[in-house]
């Protein structure tokens, strides 16, 4: 059996957090742009942050897994 649950939570992170495609902290023009598709490397940063958090969380803290497969008992 393949545990798919850090694969699932890491793309959906991934896209949510994407710096400029939601949200953009801090932002380019504001403290918290929404929308722009533009990013700069302060953003990259907290949002990079902010991913590792979120996925050690939910990974560890509270045990998300999707198994995929058979049991071959």
């Amino acid at each position: 059996m393949a545990d798919w649950g850090p694969v699932v939570v890491g793309v959906v992170l991934f896209v949510l957090l994407s710096p400029g495609l939601l949200c953009e902290l801090p932002g380019t023009h504001r403290h918290v742009d929404f929308g722009g598709f533009h990013t700069n490397g302060k953003a990259i940063f907290v949002h990079t942050l902010i991913f590792f958090a979120a996925f050690t969380i939910l990974t560890l803290a509270l045990h998300v897994h999707i198994y995929t497969g058979y049991n071959s008992r």
